[in-house]
């Protein structure tokens, strides 16, 4: 789990394809944010869905997310393009938005989330592909980590508008929603005038890989979907954080405040840390963000209040900054270019297979035993993580 240590080698300038993909992430997860952070309480006072219900929406959705990108990655290497594919899936995100504004029940709900992680599945591992196909070798961490930066600030700017546009419309959930569509639709545009589909690298005129092939990806490349596994399972949906949040005396219409307070630290750390993983071996950054991911969730087991709570949410952005784009260049500097899709599909299978599990495990634990438990519970999981990025640095 080494990354590239050429000498000056992220002093170059990141290609502008990656830079308008960037503006596309920008723009869906201002749309999709701005719903999503209202989304848990909407559930739960406007249509009486419960935390448990609340646990299982989110896990559906995210793992239709992740099967979604398995097929989605696959046919981008077999088909040799991706583009067609990424903006299908963005398509989809749009015109889901729609759905939220005329839910009358929790399952109609469902079915959205299940429409707009569909999209996001069925664009992800060919956009993390194509990233790849672009970025020079010594700038991997770097290209990642701007596309995350620019996916998060998204995700912060989303709660934000939702934040005014409820005191502008006076707690309207369903107008709120109605008017998310609008960024989406700008995601879509920038993404077809924009982004062109690149020469195609070198290697990647091989056949695509098939499936009785995966095991020849390699123990490394397995060893990094493993490593994310683990760190997913530790990380369940931030639908957790904003009831945690709510219910240390978070009032209801600044709710959204927990996405933004998460997403500005992770915005923040994402593109620094990319390039920094750059300059030195990657493990390293990962050892570190599974100790803040462990800080985060001990504080929020414990938090007597508030401030402490807001403060953990903070950390918890950090640990996203310092391992998700590190994580997409492990995979890309694994993965032989020719089954470069169908890495990024099956690394996004894992994790969302261990998303699913955790949500459950965490709506489950909170209903039973209450929030501690639950945060209690994703400590012991990172402990897990480190202590297998331990063995591995001792093995070694």
């Amino acid at each position: 789990m080494h990354g590239p240590t050429q000498q000056g080698g992220t002093t170059g300038r990141l290609p502008a394809q990656i830079w308008a993909l960037g503006l596309v992430s920008l723009f869906m997860d201002i749309a999709s944010e701005t719903v999503h952070a209202l989304l848990p309480v909407f559930l739960v006072t406007s249509l009486g869905a419960s935390v448990a219900m609340v646990g299982l929406i989110e896990g559906v959705g995210e793992s239709t997310a992740a099967f979604a990108k398995v097929g989605s990655g696959w046919l981008s290497d077999r088909l040799r393009r991706r583009k067609g594919l990424v903006v299908l899936g963005y398509t989809l995100g749009a015109l889901s938005k729609p759905a939220f504004a005329l839910a009358p029940a929790a399952g109609w709900v469902m079915g959205a989330r299940f429409i707009d992680r569909l999209g996001k599945g069925i664009r992800g591992a060919p956009r993390d592909a194509l990233i790849g196909d672009l970025a020079p070798a010594p700038l991997r961490g770097a290209a990642f980590g701007l596309r995350q930066s620019l996916d998060t600030a998204g995700a912060f700017l989303g709660p934000l508008a939702a934040i005014a546009l409820m005191a502008l419309t006076g707690g309207q959930f369903r107008l709120v929603f109605w008017l998310a569509v609008i960024p989406g639709l700008v995601a879509v545009a920038i993404l077809v005038l924009a982004v062109r589909e690149p020469p195609r690298p070198a290697g990647v005129n091989a056949p695509s890989i098939r499936w009785h092939e995966l095991p020849a990806l390699g123990r490394r490349y397995w060893g990094v979907v493993a490593v994310a596994g683990v760190l997913t399972l530790a990380r369940f949906s931030v639908a957790f954080l904003i009831l945690r949040a709510e219910g240390a005396g978070l009032s209801l219409a600044l709710t959204p405040a927990v996405l933004v307070v998460m997403n500005l630290a992770y915005s923040a750390s994402a593109w620094p840390m990319g390039a920094l993983s750059d300059r030195m071996p990657r493990r390293h950054l990962l050892t570190a963000g599974f100790a803040v991911l462990m800080l985060a969730q001990l504080v929020l087991a414990f938090a007597p209040g508030l401030p402490a709570v807001m403060a953990a949410i903070a950390l918890w952005g950090l640990h996203m900054g310092m391992t998700q784009g590190l994580l997409a260049a492990l995979v890309t500097d694994t993965a032989p270019a020719r089954a470069r899709g169908s890495a990024f599909g099956l690394f996004h299978l894992v994790s969302g297979l261990a998303l699913l599990a955790a949500n459950f495990v965490a709506g489950g634990l909170w209903s039973l035993l209450g929030p501690a438990s639950t945060f209690l519970a994703g400590a012991a999981f990172a402990g897990v993580g480190l202590a297998g990025l331990a063995l591995y640095a001792w093995r070694r």
